[in-house]
């Protein structure tokens, strides 16, 4: 298939519903015709009208992919907005596709819709099947074709509100009427996954821990299906029986895939592979749920200690704060270790490692999560501040011996909290804002701080003043190791760059890594996570014992 060589980048595929799996549909950017390339040169030279040289996307069908002879046809041709998602209706009469802004900026919710065509008319325009303010994800058809299931994540508006952001949820919508109606209605976490079977299958979020649930309809009841503690993801079904595979893990048990062939084998699943079996061959941190109270309202808060190896539950330990991102997010009962998820290795070099699951965190309602809103770095900064304190009181770590860091929104509360405070003898900070009024004139999400700052800035210029933590640059101490992707546009490269500035005219001891080629994850080049890693540890062995009120 060399001619997938010399197409566009191609947004999104599906095969076709056919016997002999023998074709796809693919959606790539609309191109310009050799003609409207010309005339565009000839008045405009290499010149780029933003917004208004963005061009849709069409989907095309190839068949006929095990002969010589290959056939490409065009599907429809969609002018006014791109496409994020696509799949095909199981009995072959329909494709369903969630929009997208052209540019693929997250600016509007309602340009993200769920859409139909007709395959069996092929001058069928697409059919819109939603109308709503949320941003719907991951599509699957029940195998009668009848619906479309489909989440709406974290965070990412609602069926019900502009204004509103719960935790996941889970919908289906009729392919032909359009009628939505939601799944697991009365549960209070956060869904993760689900996947569809005899029942729908779905992962859900309480606190720290993901565990299965089924649900034959969206009226009955949600059941918790009796398997392991930690946390299940990646689920799959298949379509022909009630088989199931998934991946799990736990504080003390690796990733690994695992299979059973129905649900009612859960508690009894066994591991499929061993790819991680070298993690249990090793004295690693331990862990445990810690817990503490905000003493400003009395919101109880939770989040996790990784215990250096050997040190399990000692005392007057040095304290390292890991803050996870999102802030839509939270930190589990699982087995994750990269140049994100470094808690692991952290204690490894003898820290004990806190990773709070702030205000914001899924897992602990909606409310726990909204109440971030208009307070989107103070709040759950002092929800922080206030763990630090607990653990100290309690003795159970040495408040003389203190770092912090994250990345993404774990650094934005990075970079607050070290203007907040000076007991943090070093700081480790990636990809997080300081200065929100420019962050939001350059990321691609708008939509977030929209909805974090309720408003633009026009609209909330105290807000986005209150919430910046480069008006508070004089009062940091703490030296600051720094990264950020250089392509970054997620948290744009600049905010690092500002940071570094601020930190350079006050003279603290600081460092900035850009990373070549990276966007705002660390994912195109697997030397760059390890080098950030490996700057990170030696940053905290320079500084990381040494206090910076002597």
């Amino acid at each position: 298939m060399d001619f997938l060589n010399r197409c566009p980048i191609i947004h999104a595929f599906t095969w076709a519903a056919d016997k002999n799996n023998d074709s796809f549909y693919y959606v790539t950017q609309t191109p310009k015709t050799y003609d409207e390339e010309k005339l565009y040169k000839n008045e405009w030279k290499d010149v780029i009208q933003y917004r208004e040289s963005e061009r849709g996307d069409t989907i095309y069908r190839v068949s006929n992919i095990e002969n010589e002879i290959i056939k490409k046809e065009i599907v429809t041709t969609i002018a006014s907005y791109g496409v994020s998602e696509l799949i095909a209706s199981p009995n072959g009469e329909q494709l369903a596709f969630i929009s997208q802004s052209r540019s693929g900026r997250f600016e509007k919710n309602d340009d993200f819709e769920l859409y139909t065509v007709n395959l069996s008319n092929s001058s069928s325009l697409p059919y819109r099947l939603t109308d709503n303010a949320a941003r719907e994800a991951q599509l699957h058809y029940t195998s009668d074709s009848k619906h479309i299931f489909f989440l709406v994540y974290r965070g990412s508006g609602s069926l019900d509100s502009q204004r509103v952001n719960y935790q996941t949820r889970l919908y289906s919508v009729d392919s032909k009427t359009g009628i939505v109606q939601r799944w697991a209605k009365y549960f209070l976490g956060n869904i993760i996954d689900y996947a569809l079977s005899q029942d729908v299958i779905i992962l859900g979020q309480t606190g720290t821990e993901v565990h299965m649930y089924t649900q034959k309809s969206f009226d009955d009841p949600l059941i918790e299906q009796n398997g392991f503690n930690g946390s299940y993801e990646n689920i799959v079904t298949a379509s022909n029986s009630s088989s199931i595979a998934f991946v799990h893990s736990s504080f003390d048990e690796p990733k690994e895939i695992y299979y059973i062939e129905n649900i009612n084998q859960l508690q009894y699943a066994r591991a499929i592979t061993e790819e991680n079996k070298l993690f249990k061959q090793r004295q690693l941190p331990k862990q445990k749920v810690y817990r503490w109270v905000n003493n400003n309202d009395g919101k109880q808060i939770e989040g996790i200690l990784h215990y250096p190896p050997g040190k399990f539950e000692q005392k007057n330990l040095p304290l390292f704060v890991l803050i996870h991102g999102g802030p839509f997010d939270a930190d589990l009962n699982n087995f994750q270790a990269d140049w994100y998820s470094c808690s692991r290795m952290i204690a490894t070099e003898d820290w004990l490692v806190l990773e709070p699951n702030y205000r914001g965190s899924t897992g602990y309602g909606n409310l726990f999560l909204s109440e971030i809103v208009n307070n989107m770095v103070s709040l759950p900064g002092t929800d922080i501040l206030y763990g630090v304190d607990s653990l100290v009181r309690d003795g159970i770590a040495d408040g003389r011996k203190l770092g912090v860091g994250g990345y993404s929104y774990g650094g934005y509360l990075t970079n607050w909290l070290i203007t907040q405070t000076t007991r943090f003898n070093v700081a480790l900070t990636g990809a997080g804002a300081v200065e929100l009024v420019s962050s939001w004139g350059t990321t691609d999400q708008q939509t977030f701080s929209d909805y974090l700052i309720s408003g633009k800035p026009w609209q909330a210029p105290d807000r986005y003043r209150a919430e910046s933590a480069i008006y508070q640059m004089n009062k940091i101490r703490t030296p600051t190791h720094m990264v950020t992707g250089e392509n970054d546009i997620r948290v744009s490269t600049s905010q690092s760059m500002i940071m570094e500035r601020a930190l350079f005219s006050l003279n603290v001891p600081h460092k900035l890594l850009l990373f070549p080629g990276e966007g705002h994850l660390l994912s195109n080049n697997p030397w760059n996570g390890k080098i950030k890693i490996r700057e990170e540890l030696k940053w905290l062995h320079q500084y990381g014992n040494k206090s910076i009120l002597n």
